[in-house]
């Protein structure tokens, strides 16, 4: 069956799909960003403990900050391609958050 109406598609529901992948690993850093905090300060406060929450917290809020930011941007009815400073910035987060948890771990 060939149609024209299969070849249509819905210009918004790409956008929308992006923008709730973005809410979703917000909210998985910041599960990641707590639990690193309370690992790190479990057992009473040390100073490398506070240094790692206080790190944790700075590259979270980095990335809270890129993430609203490309959340506000795909609000719009054509958003703009995400820039290739803005994803190295949010893969940097990321991975800096990841590698400061698995520090926590040993």
């Amino acid at each position: 069956m060939t149609g024209r109406g299969n070849d249509q598609r819905d210009p918004g529901l790409q956008p929308e799909r992006t923008r709730l992948a973005w809410r979703r690993t917000t909210l998985a850093g910041t599960v990641a960003a707590v639990l690193a905090g309370k690992t790190a300060l479990h057992g009473g406060p040390s100073v490398a403990g506070v240094l790692i929450c206080t790190l944790c917290a700075a590259l979270w809020l980095g990335f809270l900050g890129l993430a609203h930011r490309r959340i506000s941007a795909l609000a719009t009815p054509r958003p703009p391609v995400l820039g290739p400073r803005h994803a190295t910035a949010a893969t940097l987060c990321t991975v800096a958050l990841a590698l400061c948890g698995a520090a926590l771990l040993f």
